[in-house]
C-alpha cells in the first residue's frame, strides 16, 4: 500500500525541538553523503553495488561508535538510505530524467523522513493537531485540511519561512471517469503565462515580489556579496551571524516568491482539469530552453544577459510544474492530457494550416496569415493549433470548440515542418 496522495502542514516547534531538528537535519545530510561515498568507492574500486539492506549493518555499527549519528533516530537513518535507493532507481531507469545521485551541500534544505510507522497524529481540534516523532515527542502543526488517508510516511523539513510537517497518505482514489467536457489547449508563455484556446483573455500571473520586496531583494544580494567577501578576506571564508541572517532574510523572500508562484499554478491547472475533458499542451525541453548562452573562452556567446533574463522569465512560469500536476490532476477529474510537438506551433496558421515565419512578423502579438488573412492574436492561434494536434494525437470522439476546415502540411523532418514553395511573384 504504497502513498498516492501528498499532504502538507506548517509545523510549529518548541524552540528545543527546533534546535534538535536543526541537528537532525544536518546529520541526515551528513548520512547521506557518506552512504553515497561509500556506494561510490566499492563500484569504483570493486565493483559492488551496494543497497539500503546491507548499508543498515554499517549503520548499526556507526550508531554504536559515534554519537552524532547515535543521536539520530534508527528510522530516519534507514530512511535515508531507502531514498538513496529510490535514487539510484531512478538514475538507472531510462525512462526516467534524474540523474545520478547527488551529494547535498551545506546549504541544502534541512529534512528527516519517517516511516508511516514511527509517527502518530492525533486531532486537537479543528484547526490543531500534533504528530509524534521518535525521540522528539509531539510536534504541533496547523491542520490546514483532513489527512484523508492512511500516513504511510512523513517527513520534517525547514524552508524560507519556518518548518513544515508533509506526509504521504494512501487515499485509494481511482482514476476518475471521463468527464466528456469540451476539449481545449494551452500554449504557456512569457508575456502570457497561459492561454486557453476556448477564452479570448489570457490568463496571467500577477508578479511574484512587489515593487518594494524587488528592491529590498536587490539590497540584500548586495549585501550579502559584500559580507562574503569580508568573511573571505578577513574569517577565512567562515560565515558570521549578520551573514547568515542576511541569507534567511532572503531564502524568506524567495520562499514568498515561490508560495505565490505555486498558487496560481494550483489554481490555473486545477481549473483546467475540472472544465476540459482533453487538455493539449506542448512537449517543452524546458532543460534545453534555459541552457546559458554563455561559449567557451574561443567561442564566446552573444547577448548573454538578454539570454540569462528570458530563461529566468520562462523558469518563473514553471511550464514543468504545470505539466507534473496536470498529469495528477488529470486523472482525478477525469480528463486528459496529451503533449503535442512544439515545432512551429507560433508559425501555423490556425485557420488554413500554413507555416509561414513571416505570418508572425518580429514575433509580435499579433499573427497574420499571409494565405487567407487569419488574423489572433498569435498566442491564442498557438493555443487552437495546440488542441487541433491533441485532438488528433487523443481521439477525434472529443467535443471540440472549433470546426474550421484545415489543410494540413505534412512534417518532412522531426524537427521542421516545410510548406509548399511558394509561387513566384509577379514583376
Amino acid at each position: 500500500m504504497k502513498a498516492d496522495a501528498g499532504r502538507k502542514y506548517r509545523a510549529y516547534p518548541t524552540d528545543v525541538q527546533d534546535q534538535v531538528l536543526t541537528r537532525w537535519g544536518h546529520t541526515a545530510r551528513a548520512l547521506w553523503n557518506v552512504a553515497l561515498e561509500q556506494r561510490v568507492y566499492l563500484w569504483e574500486q570493486r565493483r559492488l553495488t551496494l543497497r539500503s539492506v546491507e548499508q543498515c549493518k554499517f549503520l548499526t555499527a556507526a550508531r554504536a561508535d559515534l554519537d552524532w549519528i547515535g543521536d539520530l533516530p534508527a528510522q530516519t537513518g534507514q530512511q535515508i538510505l531507502r531514498h538513496l535507493d529510490q535514487a539510484y532507481d531512478n538514475f538507472w531507469n531510462p525512462s526516467h530524467p534524474a540523474g545520478f545521485p547527488s551529494r547535498k551541500k551545506r546549504g541544502h534544505r534541512l529534512s528527516v523522513s519517517f516511516p508511516g510507522q514511527a509517527v502518530e497524529v492525533r486531532q486537537l481540534n479543528r484547526k490543531w493537531a500534533e504528530v509524534r516523532l521518535p525521540k522528539l515527542g509531539w510536534l504541533r502543526f496547523r491542520l490546514s485540511r483532513a489527512l484523508g488517508g492512511t500516513i504511510r510516511n512523513a517527513t520534517v523539513s525547514r524552508g524560507g519561512n519556518g518548518w513544515h510537517v508533509s506526509f504521504g497518505v494512501h487515499t485509494g482514489r481511482k482514476p476518475a471517469a471521463p468527464n466528456g467536457k469540451p476539449a481545449c489547449g494551452v500554449d504557456f508563455g512569457v508575456t502570457a503565462s497561459a492561454y486557453v484556446s476556448t477564452e479570448t483573455a489570457p490568463r496571467l500571473m500577477s508578479p511574484t515580489l512587489t515593487t518594494n520586496e524587488e528592491k529590498r531583494l536587490k539590497v540584500l544580494e548586495r549585501r550579502k556579496a559584500r559580507q562574503i567577501t569580508y568573511a573571505k578576506k578577513h574569517n577565512a571564508g567562515k560565515y558570521g551571524n549578520r551573514l547568515r541572517k542576511t541569507i534567511a532574510q532572503i531564502a524568506k523572500l524567495a520562499t514568498r516568491r515561490g508560495n505565490r508562484r505555486r498558487d496560481f499554478t494550483h489554481k490555473l491547472t486545477t481549473g483546467l482539469a475540472k472544465n476540459h475533458g482533453l487538455i493539449g499542451i506542448e512537449d517543452l525541453r524546458v532543460k534545453n530552453m534555459t541552457a546559458s548562452a554563455k561559449g567557451t573562452t574561443k567561442v564566446p556567446g552573444k547577448q548573454v544577459r538578454q539570454k540569462a533574463g528570458l530563461n529566468r522569465a520562462i523558469l518563473d512560469n514553471t511550464p514543468g510544474e504545470r505539466r507534473r500536476q496536470l498529469e495528477y490532476k488529470a486523472r482525478m477529474y477525469g480528463s486528459a492530457l496529451v503533449a503535442v510537438p512544439p515545432f512551429h506551433t507560433s508559425q501555423t496558421c490556425a485557420a488554413c494550416g500554413l507555416v509561414d515565419p513571416e505570418s508572425r512578423m518580429g514575433c509580435g502579438r499579433l499573427f497574420a496569415c499571409t494565405r487567407c488573412g487569419y488574423e489572433d492574436d498569435a498566442d491564442r492561434n498557438a493555443s487552437v493549433e495546440i488542441e487541433a494536434r491533441a485532438r488528433r494525437t487523443g481521439g477525434s470522439d472529443i467535443n471540440s470548440t472549433r470546426s474550421i476546415p484545415r489543410v494540413r502540411v505534412q512534417a518532412t523532418g522531426r524537427r521542421r515542418m516545410r510548406e509548399a514553395p511558394k509561387p513566384a511573384h509577379a514583376t
